[in-house]
């Protein structure tokens, strides 16, 4: 079974920090995208970081810019996001996604992990 199992969430004080990884198990051929949203109560899920997996390219909402580190490794099939300066606001669930193809054969597919509350509270 193929999924995608997100850790690293918790409780932070404002301005602390936080390390969230992502770990891809099960039959995988090939990860092209990983990427990390979030969602906060009431709003709509958010785009917060993205990395291509061959070349590392990264980007970055504009509010986490500067802040949140996006990084992968590509031989234990994780991807990590650390989060500094944390803020209130920054509270939300975080989940991880990725573009991957289970074998050649097969077109690319979307799979979601299944969350990590990350809290930013005094």
């Amino acid at each position: 079974q193929v999924q995608l199992v997100e850790s690293g969430g918790g409780l932070v004080q404002p301005g602390g920090s936080l390390r969230l990884s992502c770990a891809a198990s099960g039959s995988i051929f090939s990860i092209n995208v990983m990427r990390w949203y979030r969602q906060a109560p009431g709003k709509e899920r958010e785009l917060v970081a993205t990395i291509t997996i061959n070349n590392g390219d990264t980007n970055y909402a504009g509010s986490v810019k500067g802040r949140f580190t996006i990084s992968r490794d590509n031989a234990k099939r994780t991807m990590s996001l650390q989060m500094n300066s944390l803020k209130p606001e920054d509270t939300a669930v975080y989940y991880c996604n990725a573009d991957l193809r289970r074998t050649f054969h097969i077109n690319y597919e979307t799979l979601w992990g299944q969350g990590t509350q990350v809290t930013v509270s005094s």
